[in-house]
């Protein structure tokens, strides 16, 4: 469907460029906005390259596991289900501790694997209160280090990408408590029912 979309926007876009006679200016456009789009996915690539690293080494040096330790008391508050499977409580660990790094790529693979333990313990095919629960904290993502922003706006220029870091701490903090708060409040309503 997406795809679709694109399509038409882009013949939109010929098309309009045709009719008002500016087809060199959207010649030049789409060259300067190749451009542009490669050398940002170049810098977000090293930057990403970088922060990867960084993690493996936290792993191998034992802080990721120490850091997901240090989660799992509220993981299994959060998650009740998972409390017991420690499959899935490592998945959900690992992916809370890569959104809390800001390695949103990192955490995509756990994050899977951790809804789908989620789902086998839930035995239904629809969304369980713990799944829900999940989709809402990568969605809100609370972040310490936002790599990938940063990694954009050193991409665009920025002189100094992490100084951001307060913004994104308080946002990022306020939609967290917010969206856990809702689920909670929800799965409670969904009780009394």
């Amino acid at each position: 469907m997406l795809g679709w979309i694109w399509v038409v926007l882009i013949v939109i876009s010929i098309l309009f460029a045709i009719l008002s006679g500016n087809i060199s200016s959207l010649s030049t456009a789409l060259i300067e906005g190749a451009e542009s789009g490669v050398s940002t996915v170049l810098g977000i690539t090293g930057m990403m390259m970088l922060w990867c690293g960084v993690m493996e080494v936290m792993k191998e040096a034992g802080l990721s596991e120490k850091l997901a330790r240090a989660l799992r008391p509220v993981l299994k508050k959060l998650f009740p289900s998972a409390k017991d499977d420690e499959s899935t409580l490592s998945h959900l660990a690992t992916n809370v501790s890569a959104n809390l790094l800001g390695l949103g790529n990192a955490a995509t693979p756990a994050g899977i694997r951790a809804a789908e333990g989620l789902q086998r313990l839930s035995g239904s095919k629809e969304a369980s209160h713990d799944l829900c629960m999940l989709v809402v904290i990568n969605t809100s993502s609370l972040q310490l280090i936002p790599t990938t922003v940063a990694a954009i706006r050193a991409a665009q220029g920025a002189s100094a990408p992490f100084d951001i870091l307060p913004a994104v701490w308080f946002a990022t903090l306020v939609s967290q408590a917010v969206g856990i708060l809702a689920v909670l409040l929800l799965r409670k309503v969904r009780r009394c029912k």
